[in-house]
């Protein structure tokens, strides 16, 4: 097959899929969005035949999943700002995510800016972030931790805000109280890696958008993550500066598959 037909069989898995299932969205739990269904349209859609990650057939995905939530799909989300993942496992379908760092800034307070600022902590560093997480349906950010980084920052703690649909949020430690235990969980609904030598969350808790209750980390450097459900999700992260993302499974990498 030409990479010309590749392109056009991948685009028609993710049009055609959107088509059917928004013709069904009545019967769905995502019907009360209004304005169509989510779709997670599965690996067909996000790979070339070569194995190599598509990042245009992926973001389309996102977008409908955005205008479905009323979502406004600003410009800068149509630039490379945008950023995916799958973390090169070519699995997007259960295994990835989309996102943008709002902003991700650190600097010392007495050097930033004009330079004017004279007061107690001006020999002092800070470090603060802003970013949406993307997330399919039913698609997952894998276990992964945040130790204190080279640049002198500690661990990285954060807060997650569900802002459209729903997450299941999988952590090493109880910190919110509301969590459960992973194997408590009928199997076919734990998450990705759950059972293997390597994967290190014991507890789960689900937040949604109409709740508007946040889930935050409250152990520095353990290991957690998070998973979409049925409509997807997409979520804001409050946190402090970002530098440094190791993953449980080995040989994963913050990264998107090339061809293989």
């Amino acid at each position: 097959m030409s990479e010309d037909k590749q392109e056009t069989s991948r685009r028609d898995v993710l049009k055609y899929s959107v088509a059917g299932v928004a013709a069904a969205m009545a019967t769905t739990g995502c019907a009360s969005l209004g304005r169509g269904k989510t779709l997670n349209p599965g690996n067909a859609a996000f790979y070339a035949k070569n194995g190599a990650f598509d990042g245009k057939s992926s973001k389309e995905a996102y977008f409908s999943m955005m205008k479905a939530f009323g979502y406004p799909v600003s410009d800068v989300l149509k630039t490379d700002e945008l950023w995916l993942c799958d973390f090169v496992q070519r699995d997007f379908e259960k295994l990835g995510m989309a996102g943008i760092f709002w902003v991700n800034a650190k600097g010392n307070y007495g050097q930033n800016g004009a330079k004017a600022y004279k007061g107690d902590f001006k020999d002092s560093d800070y470090g603060y972030l802003g970013h949406e997480i993307y997330l399919l349906p039913g698609q997952m950010l894998p276990e992964h931790r945040h130790i204190g980084g080279t640049e002198g920052y500690g661990p990285k703690m954060e807060s997650w805000h569900v802002r459209y649909g729903s997450v299941e949020f999988f952590g090493e430690y109880k910190g919110a109280g509301d969590e459960k235990l992973i194997s408590e969980m009928p199997e076919k609904d734990r998450p990705w890696g759950y059972g293997q030598a390597w994967f290190k969350s014991k507890y789960v808790a689900k937040r949604t958008a109409e709740s508007g209750k946040l889930y935050t980390l409250e152990d520095p450097e353990s290991w957690h993550s998070q998973r979409a459900g049925a409509c997807g999700a997409v979520v804001s992260e409050y946190a402090t500066y970002h530098n440094q993302v190791e993953f449980s499974k080995p040989g994963m990498e913050f990264a998107s598959s090339e061809a293989g």
